[in-house]
């Protein structure tokens, strides 16, 4: 079964009097610890069909289907949960609470879906320590880099396990070595975790570090490439054999 299944999906909005088609017909299957890259010009639909696919909006048409779950068939407090609990999302702009910390930031889902503060704050430790950012545990996003609040935020966005991992424009508030960094760092993740990864980027760089490459124009999927990069498999699964 995939991951993800997308099946004739379309988002209409209605702007004044003319509706505005944000996608239309779109079909997309995910496998598990697949790396896809979601390419195209800006306005493109790109970032409304991510949405779609995190539970963040309803589709005006088509289907959606998260590890057997219909999306659109669910109210607002189910895909709560499944967002809470499946899905992790990245974005441009880091999104990180200015008020909490590095860690109580990444701790943040798991304490919201009931874990106890202290096994939220080992799980975000031991993560963040993963990640190369033992000694800004609680540090404030002000006092971060660009590049570290988005390692955090990618920290907030794997935490609780996610079956898939949205990557919203994750570099595009970066310079191009912090880019770099954290496209490996999606990469190194994808590869020891075996999630599933759907990354939308403006970036032929980012864009080729996918197994699939998916490019939109006016709101469908116009072409789709494929690299010979093998499909990740958690490393968990090797454990003992």
């Amino acid at each position: 079964m995939p991951v993800l299944s997308v099946e004739g999906v379309g988002k209409t909005y209605t702007r004044g009097e003319a509706p505005v088609v944000a996608v239309r017909e779109v079909d997309l299957f995910l496998g598990k610890g697949e790396f896809v890259a979601l390419t195209g010009p800006s306005g493109c639909g790109k970032s409304t069909l991510l949405h779609l696919c995190g539970g963040m909006d309803y589709p005006t048409r088509g289907r959606i289907w998260l590890d057997g779950s219909d999306l659109g068939s669910l109210d607002e407090a189910s895909l709560t949960r499944i967002r809470r609990r499946r899905i992790g999302f990245v974005f441009q702009s880091f999104n990180l609470l200015p008020t909490l910390t590095a860690v109580e930031n990444t701790a943040l889902p798991l304490m919201l879906d009931g874990v106890s503060p202290d096994v939220a704050r080992r799980k975000a430790t031991g993560l963040l320590e993963r990640l190369g950012l033992l000694h800004r545990l609680d540090h404030y996003p002000q006092q971060l880099s660009g590049g570290e609040m988005q390692r955090v935020g990618i920290a907030r966005a794997v935490c609780h396990d996610p079956l898939l991992l949205l990557a919203d424009e994750p570099t595009g508030n970066l310079d191009s070595a912090n880019g770099a960094d954290v496209l490996e760092l999606l990469q190194e993740l994808n590869r020891s975790l075996g999630v599933t990864v759907l990354l939308a980027t403006h970036s032929a760089e980012m864009a080729a570090a996918g197994q699939r490459v998916l490019h939109m124009v006016d709101g469908g999927i116009e072409s789709e490439t494929h690299s010979r990069r093998p499909i990740a498999r958690p490393d968990r699964d090797n454990e003992g054999g």
